[in-house]
């Protein structure tokens, strides 16, 4: 992009943006002649990805910033009107508003709600902060037809979003995130009023313990063993963490309403949007959690529970036999509890006739073979909750089947059906009750586990990212996906690719005849999967909310005898293997990079 366009697009900005924080930081950067960091700003405009608006808080189009907050908005607003008429006609049209921990959060959610409240639509606006899935139930709670939460989920301090929701509780899907971005791009005017106009004419209400009490209810009504709580909760302590985020206040309530001894990290109780005790405050990642495990060797706890920012994921760490806590991975966790689930409902006859299980394309197939010990269906979907949401209200709609369990591996879990996003405050309170009864059982859960890879094969999955920032790096991601596309990857690890299948394209075939496709019931993402001799999968996505690109490796040994031996061996070729793997995704990421 030259010079004399970036100039247009900032002086454009400058004249439109009314918070001074965001439009001189523009101005200081056109008087210093930084176009380098000026094209960044402005080569694109935010749009909705795969959770909505994300991006680096800032002055220009290509950050978060309130300019952009109110144009999403007017856009959102305009397209609820067109949806829905008939309220709209009779002033019945309500959306809720909620907001994270985030630098600007605060600020950016009572803009929205304004927003709303001036176009005649009535704001629940949250009295202060909360989780994201709290918003997602709130707007069935509440009978609204939109919802926006303001968050960044797990990325870095500078990063702030904004993610759109409908009248299922589920984040936007097509049709509507593209209607919602037409509006957008149409829209000149942004219409506001006062928090005391909106207030006063009962367009605006604060809302709060009407929502939170009912929530905690819903998260707690979702366990089994209630008894077993009861009796045996004093008997383990809990380290938590929300670094610095909203969970305390709801993961400390229903834990401790279940009798359960709940210790959490001091230094990231409080919220506070400069996450001072972590570069990434993401429970994916093992150094945001080393305060906790810190905490629990001391305390000689049973495990550690962490949920990011809008506390929607949800990870741990639990001690092995030598008291060396283990981090589990998104998908262990998610085998465990699926596991958990599964048992339970057919322990106590709660299992739904028809019962279907789902899980994203990107997550491990270890649940797949659970499923089907247990003759459940396992339903396949794009990376992202809305489409676990999807995927679940369209074959309930159908009559297909009835909704079981959702998971995706970075640490996302639905348990319930009244919230129709990943949850971590139900996730925290069903893994406090799995802990307890795989402890009556005689085991911890990491030998359960382990008993889990005996019965049905050792997984082990990996994740490698690598960031791509700015207009360049858009090209090279892009770049990337079209040389994998055309050239295609022979082996991976040493071992023959022998089936590909592109989402993008919506087919599926052998490369050792690539023009015999095979069509695939997807919708279209730009993904790509190779599935190599062993049963392993190896999977290529740009992130649709950050500049970088993610592969995923989801190997397989299968089951052997069950011996100790077979499973220290196991461990070992899927460790050797998955490390070959990821020096040859390396290579492709370094020649890219060059």
């Amino acid at each position: 992009m030259d010079q004399a366009e970036i100039l247009k697009r900032a002086k454009a900005y400058i004249a439109e943006e009314k918070d001074e924080r965001f439009s001189k930081e523009v101005e200081e950067l056109i008087s210093k002649e930084d176009y380098k960091e000026l094209e960044d700003r402005f080569y694109q405009t935010l749009e909705f990805g795969t959770g909505g608006l994300r991006g680096i808080m800032g002055g220009g189009t290509n950050r978060m910033n309130t300019l952009e907050i109110n144009k999403a908005t007017q856009g959102l607003a305009n397209y609820v009107l067109k949806a829905f008429p008939k309220e709209a006609k009779e002033g019945t049209l309500s959306a809720v508003v909620a907001y994270d921990s985030r630098l600007n959060s605060d600020v950016f959610a009572e803009a929205t709600a304004l927003i709303f409240a001036a176009n005649g639509i009535k704001a629940y606006l949250f009295s202060s902060l909360r989780p994201t899935p709290e918003l997602s139930f709130a707007i069935r709670q509440l009978g609204a037809k939109t919802g926006v939460v303001v968050t960044a989920s797990h990325n870095p301090r500078m990063y702030n979003g904004y993610k759109a929701y409908w009248d299922n509780g589920a984040q936007v899907i097509e049709p509507h995130d593209v209607g919602i971005i037409e509006e957008v791009n149409k829209v000149t005017e942004v219409k506001t009023m006062t928090r005391v106009q909106a207030i006063a004419e009962e367009k605006l209400v604060i809302i709060d313990k009407e929502i939170d009490e009912k929530f905690w209810a819903m998260c707690k009504a979702q366990l089994f063993r209630p008894e077993l709580i009861k009796e045996k909760a004093k008997d383990i302590r809990i380290v938590y963490t929300p670094l610095h985020g909203t969970g305390a206040m709801h993961v400390e309530k229903v834990l401790g309403d279940l009798g359960l001894k709940v210790i959490t990290v001091p230094e990231q109780r409080e919220p506070d949007g400069n996450f001072p005790t972590v570069e990434k405050p993401n429970p994916e990642e093992k150094p945001a959690l080393t305060l906790a495990v810190e905490l629990a060797k001391k305390e000689k706890a049973d495990g550690v529970m962490a949920t990011d920012p809008d506390s929607d994921r949800f990870g741990t760490a639990f001690p092995d036999k030598d008291g060396n806590f283990v981090l589990l991975s998104g998908n262990q966790m998610g085998a465990l509890l699926m596991d958990y689930v599964i048992r339970s409902r057919e322990e106590f006859g709660k299992m739904p006739k028809n019962p279907a299980l789902i899980r994203s394309i990107v997550t491990s197939n270890f649940g797949d073979a659970i499923c089907k010990k247990h003759n459940i269906a396992l339903v396949e979907c794009l990376t992202g909750f809305k489409w676990i949401a999807a995927a679940e209200e369209a074959f309930e709609k159908a009559g297909t089947h009835n909704y079981v369990f959702g998971l995706e591996e970075s640490y996302g879990y639905k348990i319930e059906k009244e919230v129709m996003d990943k949850d971590g405050v139900s996730a925290a309170a069903m893994c406090a009750e799995m802990i307890l009864y795989w402890r009556s059982q005689g085991k911890s859960l990491l030998e359960h586990l382990d008993d889990m890879y005996r019965e049905y094969g050792y997984y082990e999955d990996r994740a490698i990212s690598k960031n791509f920032p700015g207009s360049s790096g858009v090209a090279v991601m892009k770049g990337i996906m079209a040389k994998l596309r055309t050239e295609g990857l022979k082996t991976l690890g040493g071992e023959k690719v022998v089936k590909i299948r592109d989402v993008q394209e919506s087919v599926v075939f052998d490369p050792a005849n690539p023009s015999n496709k095979t069509k695939i019931d997807l919708p279209k993402s730009n993904v790509l999967q190779f599935y190599l001799e062993s049963g392993t999968i190896v999977s290529a996505r740009p992130s649709g909310t950050e500049p970088k690109i993610k592969f995923y490796i989801n190997s397989v040994i299968p089951a052997g005898d069950g011996s100790d031996a077979w499973l220290k061996d196991a461990k070992a070729k899927a460790g050797t293997f998955c490390n070959a793997i990821e020096s040859d995704i390396n290579s492709i990421l370094d020649a890219a990079s060059k």
